[in-house]
Formats: C-alpha cells, structure tokens, sequence
C-alpha cells in the first residue's frame, strides 16, 4: 500500500505547514478531517478541493457538504479516493476551507512512499510547524480570525472590519460629512453667517436714516 505525504500550506500563511502521510486508498474526507485535526478547525464545514495546475488554476472539485445548486455538478469527498485524482508526482490541490468564512490552502503532493509503516495509524501528521491563524466563532470559542483587530474581542463588534473598512473609504467618510452628516455643525455656521450680514444691513439702515434727516 503505498502512502501519499503531502505538505499543506495556507495561502496567506506561508510560515504555518503541515505534512500528512495518507494511505493511496483512503479518501479526500480523510485528508479533510486530518488537516483540521492539526489546526484545531472544526470538520463539519463546507469546504472543496480542486485538482490544480502547477500555477494554483482550479481544476475539478471535490465536495464536503456542498450547497443544493453544486450537488449535482461535483463529486463527494467521502466518494473519492486520493489514488484517483494523483496525475503527477507532484500533483497539486487547491483547498479551500469552509465557505462560509473561507481560508484557501496549497496542497502538493511531495513524496510517494512505497510501504505504509505497520506501526502508524493513517492519515499521520508527519509535520507541524506554525500556528493556524485563530478563528472566532459565535460561540465565543477561539478557532481562529487573522481579521479580527487588535483590541477587539470574540462577540464584539468591530464596525471598520465587518463593514469592510479600508483606508480609501477616509475620503468617501470625509464627502459623507459634506453631504450632511455634521448638520449641527452646519446649521450654526449658518446662522453665525446670517448674524453678521443681519448686523451689517442693520448699520445700513441707520446711516440712510441719518442721511435724511441731515436733508431735512
């Protein structure tokens, strides 16, 4: 039984590895749940791996609980044995982990071995090196979020990141206030302004008033 070793990587992460040893015969469900046992995410996510090209191009995907509209168009993880997909020695997956807040990975067949080890229990995590990134659930309990700000806590919520905030928005901000977001402000320029101009039509007066009466 030969054993495939395959070096996942995250895509954003370079410095966060890990290796899983994994039998020809077992299937992509296997790897799935491997990987996640050894970034400590939770399984149970709707998550797809692509036959890739050596530049990451996704290929055919192969699905674990995929929504309705992709049932009928992908095959299942639990279905498809790893030996089916492997095309090249050094073929590559594109993985891409719960969809619904998704981390992308790079998974690349590294070595072939030839006989399985009697004493280890496949998938077996050959290498782990970097922490995965944490993610926070709406539990509160910590799995993992590079996103979430510094500062801020599970269940808080961090306006600039959830509404997607980058630094270019400052000046759409800054147009906003022009439109009326600062009416307050506003209106009491306004009325300074009307109290200046009221003051000086109102010394005009006076001094037509007085021309007359020097007429007279």
């Amino acid at each position: 039984m030969a054993i495939y070793k395959f070096r996942i990587t995250f895509e954003d992460f370079d410095d966060v590895v890990r290796e899983i040893d994994i039998k020809s015969n077992q299937t992509f469900e296997d790897l799935h749940r491997a990987i996640h046992r050894s970034t400590g995410y939770n399984a149970e996510k709707s998550s797809s791996f692509y036959v890739s090209t050596d530049n990451w191009l996704k290929g055919d995907e192969i699905a674990y609980l995929p929504s309705e509209r992709k049932k009928d168009r992908v095959v299942l993880m639990e279905n498809s044995k790893l030996s089916g997909f492997i095309e090249d020695p050094h073929q590559k997956f594109y993985y891409i982990y719960n969809f619904d807040r998704p981390y992308d990975f790079h998974v690349e067949l590294v070595k072939i071995i030839l006989d399985a080890d009697p004493n280890i229990e496949y998938p077996f995590l050959a290498k782990s090196s970097g922490e995965a990134p944490k993610i926070f659930e709406s539990s509160n309990a910590p799995v993992a979020d590079p996103g979430l700000a510094v500062g801020a806590t599970a269940g808080e919520f961090d306006f600039l990141n959830e509404m997607n905030f980058v630094p270019e928005d400052t000046d759409e901000l800054e147009a906003m206030g022009d439109m009326g977001i600062n009416e307050e402000e506003r209106d009491e320029d306004e009325e300074n302004e009307e109290d200046e101009f009221g003051d000086e039509f109102s010394d005009s007066d006076n001094y037509e008033d007085d021309s007359h009466k020097d007429d007279y």
